[in-house]
């Protein structure tokens, strides 16, 4: 149990909101599949970037230089919530309505669809790779479970939450190999050790905060979004102490969509204004910057991805669009 200091520092470390003057370049690519909500999309280079249709269920593949997208349909209420690509290209995926997770070959289209071991665990969600590509970790948001998939032999593990309908929503991966996870349900994190697998929850210190998404920095310190209440946290393992910043927005900026540069600067989506605001946190200076509308509007960005070699940042829509935001312009394209 957390003590009562370590409570009291994370109460009390809230930082209203600081901003620096400078917006970043946003270029967005309109999807031609109706009402389709493109979302978390991954870039496997600069170029080529893969994505699902949430509504309609599809894979589908942009090319940027072009702006020619592809489309591949999978079985008809599949409900591709997020997907993967691996660096030999195949692309995975979570079959969020169908209780499985998917492997999908660009060169022959040869789909594989391994099953959950348990019924309970009926909503795969986002999917992220360990560092050797050796499993896959993924969240089961309704089911209430973590789940790891060995890509050699196709099994299974699953985790249950210790907190009732903790939904595990956002996850990521630690430099030391552990991995973290958001719990949407709840004012909570999840730490689980890779070898074991035994889930270690982190109490959130504001008791209606409702984290969403996450990042984790070189240092190891956790950095989470408060979708209720409008807030940025960071959370250091290593002292148990928690410190929080206001959104420029306020309680309604309802932040969602995150991604880490190399910089180890923090991006976010305040999806619950329109539009929609990307933005910057730098921990250096604690300071929010680049505050910049999102085009099309955004709708909601609900995932984003960040591409180091092109030093970009790609997010999906809710208004039907992929799009790309340059974070570190000073990286080749």
């Amino acid at each position: 149990m957390r003590s009562l200091a370590a409570l009291i520092f994370g109460i009390m470390a809230i930082e209203g909101p600081t901003m620096a003057e400078e917006t970043v370049d946003i270029r967005e690519w309109e999807v031609p599949f109706e009402s389709s909500r493109p979302r978390d999309p991954f870039a496997e280079n600069a170029n080529s970037v893969w994505f699902v249709g949430q509504r309609t269920g599809y894979l589908a593949n942009l090319q940027a230089d072009t702006g020619k997208i592809s489309k591949f349909d999978l079985k008809q209420g599949s409900g591709p919530h997020n997907l993967i690509v691996g660096s030999d290209g195949m692309v995975w995926y979570a079959g969020n309505k169908h209780a499985l997770i998917g492997r999908y070959d660009p060169e022959t289209d040869a789909v594989e669809e391994i099953p959950m071991p348990d019924p309970a665990a009926r909503d795969p969600h986002t999917l992220v790779f360990d560092a050797g590509e050796e499993n896959i970790w993924f969240t089961l948001q309704g089911a209430n479970m973590v789940g790891r998939l060995n890509i050699a032999s196709r099994k299974v593990d699953l985790i249950a939450s210790k907190t009732q309908r903790s939904r595990p929503y956002g996850i990521k991966m630690a430099g030391d190999g552990s991995v973290w996870v958001v719990l949407f349900g709840t004012n909570k994190l999840a730490h689980i050790d890779a070898e074991t697998l035994a889930l270690t929850e982190i109490t959130l210190p504001r008791k209606e905060a409702r984290p969403r998404r996450l990042e984790i920095g070189d240092d190891g310190a956790v950095w989470y979004v408060d979708y209720a209440k409008g807030m940025l946290g960071r959370y250091d393992p290593e002292t148990d102490k928690f410190k929080e910043w206001a959104m420029p927005q306020g309680e309604g900026a309802r932040p969602y969509g995150t991604a880490m540069d190399s910089d180890g600067r923090i991006w976010i989506a305040a999806s619950g204004v329109k539009p929609n605001i990307f933005m910057g946190f730098n921990p250096k200076d604690e300071k929010f910057f680049a505050l910049t509308p999102v085009p099309s509007g955004g709708g909601t960005i609900r995932h984003m991805h960040y591409h180091e070699p092109s030093g970009a940042v790609w997010f999906g829509t809710d208004t039907n669009y992929v799009g790309r935001a340059i974070v570190q312009p000073q990286q080749s394209q």
